[in-house]
């Protein structure tokens, strides 16, 4: 079961409905079994998988406060050869289940760091050990979360889960607005886009250098509306039954630098390598090559963890040295400005800077999309190739989108652009849109509704096709 498939639009206004008249210290337990259901419904070997990734980090976590004995500065030996062995074996599954040769890794990458992170609080003393094994399999397994994140702390989740808030009107249609936001970013933009996209990517050599250009700049658009989408989906989900979850992107394709780009985008995955790599080895501590080299290693990690292929590796060290090129040549950038007399904060300077962070992350995003080095190699330099008559001679609706379908794409890009902007300039449309008056709220949700099921991409029995984060 999918969130955009027809079994969930049943499912959750039952769970929701039931969820609300538990009580609040029993709702995890109904959360818990929802949760399991869920997931069985997925996969049942990729459920075993998750059961027994929460026992070791359950028990582990046992030990190592067992061990420790209350220490709050110095941990003994025993406890970190605890983590570690966890930790290993816990990688050591994700790696496994991961390479195509096992079945069982849905959405494994995510639950994995979520229990990594909670062993790591426990040992550091940032966080107690759950003795609970139900609330700690909730955690883990809570079905808004466990495909494709936010990957949460156990500090934010398990005191909600304890004891969640009431579930009011207000809360409800909060989470409903970010709900049809997810459902019309996905359904819409991206599943659209990716028609286009994959029609592209599967034989660049044959399509014409502009058409593949093109497709490389929808794709950025194709994967930020899926992962935002979903991301958007489980946040409003969870408002819904009463639990509060992280931002996971803040505009962004807004952002002026690669490294403010990493802090807008996939924000749960950019915090928690901060936090449990990046710190850890020294962040920029230790002088100034030390930091290029903890840089280096995090986005390596970050590579790998998207998947075994060396253009997943390539992608993340792309972004390595992005960043590190930025630092190398802030202070010649700082005297040009100096110099020219730029006004940094003026909007063509801003605008400039965003364009051109917005095209190095796109060039990427190539690594990431292509099968292989080679063909990625190909589409970068296909897209150099300039044949402009395909935008005039019919060309473009060659590839699975009719012209109308296509324009339709692009007014869904536009409308994230305007919505994008007005977010990073603090205007949250979702909280104007509670505050009109109740008919204008009703005219802007049913039309939403009626956007999505006519403009949605839609397969049999109204099944979308899964999100590309899923994989990880």
């Amino acid at each position: 079961m999918q969130f955009v498939s027809f079994g969930f639009l049943i499912m959750l206004p039952i769970v929701a409905l039931i969820n609300f008249f538990i009580p609040r210290k029993y709702r995890y337990i109904w959360l818990l079994v929802v949760s399991a259901l869920f997931y069985l419904s997925l996969d049942m070997k990729a459920a075993a998988v998750m059961a027994g990734t929460i026992v070791v980090t359950y028990f582990a976590a046992l030990l190592m406060e067992k061990v420790s004995g209350g220490a709050d500065e110095v941990r003994p030996k025993s406890a970190a050869v605890i983590l570690a062995l966890a930790i290993v074996i816990e990688v050591a599954a994700m790696l496994v289940f991961r390479s195509g040769k096992i079945l069982g890794a849905i959405g494994i990458s995510f639950y994995m760091l979520k229990s990594i992170g909670y062993l790591v609080d426990v040992y550091r003393g940032d966080d107690i050990a759950e003795h609970n094994p139900l609330m700690l399999a909730l955690f883990v397994s809570f079905f808004p979360q466990v495909l494709s994140g936010p990957i949460e702390r156990s500090g934010n989740m398990m005191p909600q889960f304890a004891y969640p808030v009431t579930v009011d009107f207000d809360r409800f249609r909060d989470g409903f607005l970010q709900c049809l936001w997810g459902y019309f970013l996905k359904l819409v933009i991206a599943d659209r886009l990716a028609i286009f996209v994959n029609s592209v990517y599967q034989a660049p050599e044959s399509a014409q250098g502009t058409i593949v250009a093109i497709a490389t700049v929808l794709y950025s658009f194709e994967i930020y509306c899926d992962f935002a989408g979903y991301s958007a989906i489980a946040i409003g989900v969870a408002r819904i039954l009463g639990i509060d979850v992280m931002k996971n992107f803040d505009s962004p394709y807004m952002a002026k630098s690669i490294a403010e780009f990493w802090r807008r985008w996939h924000i749960s995955l950019s915090s928690w390598l901060k936090d449990y790599i990046y710190i850890p080895l020294g962040g920029n501590r230790k002088g100034t090559v030390r930091k290029y080299i903890n840089v280096l290693i995090v986005f390596a990690i970050s590579g790998i963890w998207h998947g075994s292929a060396l253009t997943f590796l390539v992608w993340g060290l792309l972004h390595a040295v992005y960043q590190i090129l930025g630092y190398v040549t802030q202070p010649i950038r700082d005297k040009v400005v100096e110099t020219l007399k730029i006004d940094r904060n003026g909007l063509s300077h801003r605008t400039m800077k965003t364009i051109f962070t917005f095209l190095l992350v796109n060039l990427a995003w190539v690594f990431f999309r292509a099968s292989s080095l080679e063909q990625a190699l190909l589409i970068i330099k296909k897209s150099f190739e300039f044949t402009p008559w395909v935008l005039s001679d019919e060309t473009l609706f060659k590839f699975g989108l009719s012209h109308g379908s296509f324009n339709i794409g692009i007014a869904g890009i536009v409308l994230l652009i305007i919505m994008d902007v007005l977010n990073f300039n603090g205007v949250e449309m979702r909280e104007r849109i509670i505050k009109q008056s109740i008919w204008y709220r009703w005219i802007i949700m049913i039309g939403a509704i009626l956007a999505i099921l006519i403009f949605g991409i839609w397969g049999a029995g109204y099944n979308a096709s899964s999100f590309i984060y899923q994989q990880f």
